[in-house]
Parts: C-alpha cells; sequence; structure tokens
C-alpha cells in the first residue's frame, strides 16, 4: 500500500474524529516508522503547514485532499530525508488512489509543486512569524511558558518537544539505556524474557520518592500502562504485596499484559480497590495522576493541540478528587507520592499545596519533591512529590 495514503488517511481521520495518532498507525507494516515519522510531523507541524498552504490555495480544502496536503508539504518543508521529487510525485500516486467521484491528484501536483517554486519565500514568512506559529503550538501554550520560564527558555522548550523523541529502555538494576533511533523493541535481547520495559528517565525520581523496599505493601492508584508498576515490583523482589488499580477497562488490560511479559504474575490488578477483599492500609501509595501531558508532548505531539487551558483547570479538579480518595489508603507513617508528566503548576505545586491545606491531607507533610523540565534534563518533564501521614 501507499505509505503516503496510509499516513493522510491517519492524518484525515485524526482533524475528523481526534482520534490518537498512535492508535492510528499502530498496524502499517514494514512502512511503520515512515508512516510514524510523517504522521507527527504533520501533526508537530500543523500550524506552519496550515499558514504555509493557505499562501496556495484560493479555498481552503477539506477531508481527504487536506490530509494529502498536509503530507506532500511536511515532506517538502520538514523532512530532508526525502527527495523532493518523491515527495511530490509519491503524494500524487497517493491521490491518484481517492475513491471519490473528484480527481484529487491534479490539485495536489499543482500546489505541491508550486509550493516547491516558492519554499525559500515560504520558509522566510514562517520564520518571521510568532514563535508559537513558527514552532507550532497554540498561543495559550507559548504565552504560559513565556510567562514562566522567559521567551528564551520557552524558544528552547517548544524547539525540543518539536524534535522526535528518543526511546530509552529500564532495566530492574535501575539503570536506562537509550535505544539507536531506528532500532526496534522486541529485537532487543532480554524483550521476550520481560527483562526491561520501555520508560523515560524522568520515572526514575518518582520511583526514588517512593522509597519501596520488599516486604512492604504498596498501592499504585492509577496503574496503566504499568511501567511504574513494573518499577515498583522490581524493588519489591516479589516480597510484599503491591495492589495495581486501573480503573478503565482496556488500561486495565494493557497493565496485565505488561505485567506478564515482565514475569510479575504475583501484583495483583483490580479496577476498584474499594471493593477489593483484603488489607484497606498500605505502606505505600502512588498517585500517578492524568494529566494535561505538557510535559510529554515530544512524546505525544498531538497533546499540545488537545489540551486549553479550560482542560488543565478540569485536569486539576479531577486530580484534587484522586488524591482525597487515595490519600484515606496511606497508613500512619506511610508515604504518600503524587505525580504528573506536566509541567503545569495548576496540576503540580499548586495541587499539593491546596491538598495539604484540606481536612483530608492536613495529617501529611512533605518530605521530598522532583520536578523535570526537559530543557534543564533532557528528559520528558515530570512532577513528583512525596508526602509522609503523620497522623491516624
Amino acid at each position: 500500500m501507499n505509505s503516503r495514503r496510509v499516513a493522510a488517511f491517519a492524518v484525515a481521520r485524526w482533524r475528523a474524529e481526534g482520534v490518537f495518532p498512535s492508535e492510528l498507525i499502530a498496524d502499517c507494516g514494514e512502512d511503520r516508522a515512515f508512516v510514524q515519522d510523517l504522521v507527527y510531523t504533520v501533526v508537530r507541524r500543523l500550524r506552519p503547514l496550515r499558514k504555509i498552504l493557505g499562501e496556495l490555495v484560493t479555498k481552503w480544502p477539506k477531508g481527504e485532499l487536506e490530509a494529502l496536503l498536509y503530507v506532500g508539504a511536511a515532506q517538502i518543508m520538514y523532512m530532508s530525508g526525502v527527495p523532493p521529487y518523491a515527495a511530490v510525485s509519491e503524494t500524487v500516486e497517493a491521490a491518484k488512489l481517492s475513491g471519490g467521484r473528484r480527481k484529487l491528484d491534479p490539485v495536489v501536483n499543482g500546489v505541491l509543486r508550486n509550493l516547491l517554486r516558492r519554499k525559500a519565500e515560504l520558509e522566510r514568512m514562517v520564520e518571521s512569524s510568532s514563535l508559537a506559529v513558527r514552532e507550532s503550538y497554540p498561543d495559550w501554550l507559548v504565552n504560559r511558558w513565556i510567562a514562566r520560564y522567559g521567551e528564551e527558555t520557552a524558544e528552547r522548550l517548544a524547539k525540543w518537544h518539536n524534535m522526535p523523541a528518543e526511546t530509552f529502555l529500564a532495566y530492574p538494576d535501575g539503570s536506562y539505556v537509550k535505544l539507536a533511533r531506528g532500532e526496534s523493541v522486541p529485537d532487543q535481547d532480554g524483550y521476550a524474557e520481560g527483562g526491561f520495559i520501555v520508560q523515560d528517565p524522568a520515572t526514575a525520581g518518582v520511583v526514588k520518592l517512593l522509597d519501596v523496599k520488599p516486604g512492604e505493601r504498596v498501592l499504585d492508584f492509577c496503574a496503566a500502562p504499568g511501567g511504574k508498576t513494573v518499577q515498583i515490583a522490581w524493588r519489591m523482589k516479589g516480597e510484599g504485596r503491591l495492589l495495581a488499580q486501573e480503573v478503565n477497562p482496556r488500561r486495565l488490560k494493557r497493565l496485565r499484559e505488561n505485567l506478564e511479559r515482565t514475569g510479575l504474575g504475583w501484583v495483583e490488578t483490580v479496577q476498584s480497590v474499594a471493593g477489593h477483599e483484603g488489607e484497606r492500609s498500605f505502606s505505600r501509595v502512588l498517585v500517578d495522576a492524568p494529566c494535561s501531558n505538557s510535559g510529554v508532548i515530544r512524546r505525544r505531539p498531538d497533546a499540545r493541540w488537545r489540551i486549553d487551558a479550560s482542560r488543565v483547570a478540569g485536569a486539576a479538579k479531577m486530580q484534587a478528587e484522586i488524591l482525597k480518595s487515595a490519600a484515606a489508603y496511606v497508613e500512619k507513617g506511610g508515604i504518600l507520592v503524587y505525580a504528573t508528566c506536566s509541567n503545569e503548576p495548576e496540576e503540580n505545586s499548586m495541587q499539593v499545596e491546596r491538598f495539604l491545606a484540606s481536612e483530608e491531607g492536613s495529617r501529611f507533610r512533605e518530605i521530598g519533591r522532583y520536578e523535570s523540565l526537559s530543557v534543564e534534563t533532557d528528559h520528558d518533564g515530570a512532577f513528583a512529590c512525596a508526602l509522609e501521614a503523620s497522623g491516624g
């Protein structure tokens, strides 16, 4: 199958239905790496691509034609490894496969050839645009970064998140190994035996704060997909009790699959700890809360288009409820770790402050904090805070 057509189909569905791009390209066969690179380039560079194409069309295209133009323009403007003639000719061939009544290939051919002729001019136009436009982010997010970090750091952060994500393998001894670009995870030694998991080193700070030891009773309150659950289990060495909760049935299935692959069948998994038999008090509780994902935009490039200020506020409200529920399971002297993959204060420091000021949080005190800002750590953005329960 024409890989440009596969990419265009994924882009069209993402634009129309909001389906996660990672789900749309999961089964692309041997061309998966190229299709993923192409789709993610469109997603990352959507705003300047839209500005560029706006200069080349008289009426904004819709559906399949819009997706094909995005795919062709992304190759020409941002994928230096693709020869310009191949970007045009292969995208035109993809357009010929359209099942619609209107022939799309003449339009695609004309627009992309015009883009090639005017490429230098259009590059200058993008470079003279605002930071949000040229690096392809919503204005509100870039403005927040500028206000918090200053314009220079905000630009570095915007550029960092636009680079393809690195893949790291985490091992039971606490080490991380960066996988060379193009290497396949299942081809690595130890994959079949569950000898490692795929996890960014930013997670190490979270697990360190939890300070798990063999023999303890541990609750992972929001466990899927299971990366931190696995790291906790490795540190417990099969001794003690680890209960992993995941309320979403689909994500619970994935959690169980990951635990099975890593040979950690002794870990208990439940959809709701509230209805689960057994002890209800734990020495360690991890709340890896659902969040805006603003710290992992490099890894999830579509996140920038899925969130806005109101969604950050909504996420913070949900996190507060989760944190309150989880706190009830922490025994006296136990540790509660609250973590996100966000860099937004409402979800992190402000969330902790509000919790400690609440009735449920009054028996806790902060004993440690960790934050990863990508331009400082060269890893995913993350936040974690350890709270010790000092009262009954």
